[in-house]
């Protein structure tokens, strides 16, 4: 993957991808999520997606997409810590392929570009009616997230754990708001991403001349604008304290239990495979510590397991536990955790842990969207980007020292129990 800077806060990255026989074209917006916007930015990529000025409307838009032997475009948002991101990518077949020599390419990337920056308005704003209806839909989505309860638990103790910090803005989006957004808050929220957004495009599976061609058209949009990029979204971590434990009741068949820690202090990208290797023996694979000893030797729950968040320096446990066993389940999670600090780590279970993630990151650079996961989420992360070569020679020099360092570092500052009420057995 090469990497260039084109314009003051928008980067080209590039990799010909010639193993593939599809392109892609992807272009990246991230900016520092706000409270005062999340509702707006939550419903924006719902609207973008369904048409653009030349195409406005989904029936228009899927005919050219059928045209163009079946490409498949998607708008979406997702949260990076403290900042957001929306993403309007296009993959199809290279342009070889085509059976009538059509200049495929070119196509997608004027589809990529419409979307991104030409969107169908009515009059000066977005079409009210469009807005009208995925407003609907993103109500719908959030008044369903109490209906599933493993999601609820996780942003329940997220909102706890986040609080007023920049990374506890609610990226999905405010249900109190929605009914009140209109097509020219969200059309100011628009132009505001266009303005301020870092900007990434990622350029797969084309020669360097198409890839040029994709640039310029990109730096021909851009000059259009007054831009102001902001900076890029610092890592950050929340501090640690006392824990909180928080209990809602919920009449329901199984308790879900969400156990936050933090690492106390940014995440620094030389820690990534330590950190990468420490999940995987603790509650990241079928060979950790969670999965052998609570789930499948205590049988204290249905599922437990342990992720990381590198961009807020913070480890989440998430399991489904019988209701009578949720303190021992969580007593059981600590011990775990404090027994890989403090106890043996055998060099069989060290090497399993090893092998299946260096398994998972040979699969890595198998499909054009693991490749272009690979490099942003790196350029997001910030320091070096490392290729995934890098990441398994790197993975391959940690050592249980190493693993234990990073483990002791947690501490415990949220736990989430969504369980019935006592004396309550009925679900």
């Amino acid at each position: 993957m090469r990497r260039s800077q084109i314009a003051p806060g928008v980067h080209l990255s590039y990799d010909a991808a010639q193993k593939f026989n599809r392109c892609r074209i992807s272009i990246h917006f991230a900016f520092p999520a706000r409270r005062e916007t999340a509702t707006a930015h939550a419903l924006l990529p719902l609207v973008m997606e369904q048409g653009y000025a030349d195409c406005p409307d989904m029936t228009q838009m899927t005919k050219k997409l059928a045209r163009l032997y079946g490409a498949d475009l998607t708008v979406d948002a997702r949260p990076m810590g403290c900042s957001h991101n929306l993403c309007v990518s296009i993959t199809g077949i290279k342009d070889q392929f085509a059976l009538e020599g059509e200049k495929l390419t070119q196509e997608y990337a004027a589809l990529a570009l419409g979307t991104a920056f030409h969107p169908y308005f009515v009059g000066s704003t977005f079409d009210p009616e469009a807005v009208g209806i995925e407003k609907q839909m993103l109500k719908k989505a959030l008044e369903d997230e109490v209906n599933d309860k493993r999601l609820y638990c996780q942003r329940q103790a997220n909102r706890e754990f986040f609080g007023d910090s920049p990374a506890g803005v609610r990226q999905e989006g405010y249900l109190e708001e929605v009914d009140g957004l209109t097509p020219e808050a969200l059309t100011e929220a628009y132009y505001e991403m266009l303005r301020t957004a870092n900007i990434e495009l990622i350029v797969l599976g084309c020669d360097e001349a198409s890839t040029t061609a994709v640039k310029d058209a990109l730096l021909t949009e851009l000059s259009a604008i007054d831009r102001a990029p902001l900076p890029r979204a610092e890592n950050i971590a929340m501090p640690r304290r006392e824990p909180v434990r928080k209990v809602e009741h919920f009449d329901t068949t199984q308790a879900k239990l969400c156990m936050l820690f933090t690492l106390g202090r940014p995440m620094q990208p030389e820690q990534l495979a330590a950190v990468r290797l420490a999940m995987a023996l603790y509650g990241g694979s079928v060979t950790s510590r969670l999965f052998l000893n609570v789930r499948e030797r205590d049988h204290l729950c249905y599922y437990c397991s342990s992720s990381f968040q590198s961009f807020t320096g913070s480890m989440a446990v998430n399991s489904g536990v019988e209701h009578a066993d949720a303190a021992r389940a969580e007593q059981a999670v600590l011990k775990e955790l404090a027994d890989l600090c403090d106890g043996p780590i055998t060099d069989e279970e060290l090497e399993d842990c090893r092998r299946g993630l260096l398994a998972g990151m040979n699969g890595l650079e198998d499909t054009l969207g693991g490749i272009e996961t690979w490099y942003y989420m790196e350029v997001l992360r910030g320091g070096p980007v490392q290729t995934p070569d890098d990441a398994r020679r790197a993975l391959l020099a940690v050592t249980r020292e190493d693993v234990r360092d990073i483990l002791k570092q947690f501490t415990l500052s949220v736990s989430c129990l969504l369980t019935r009420e006592e004396g309550n057995e009925n679900g």
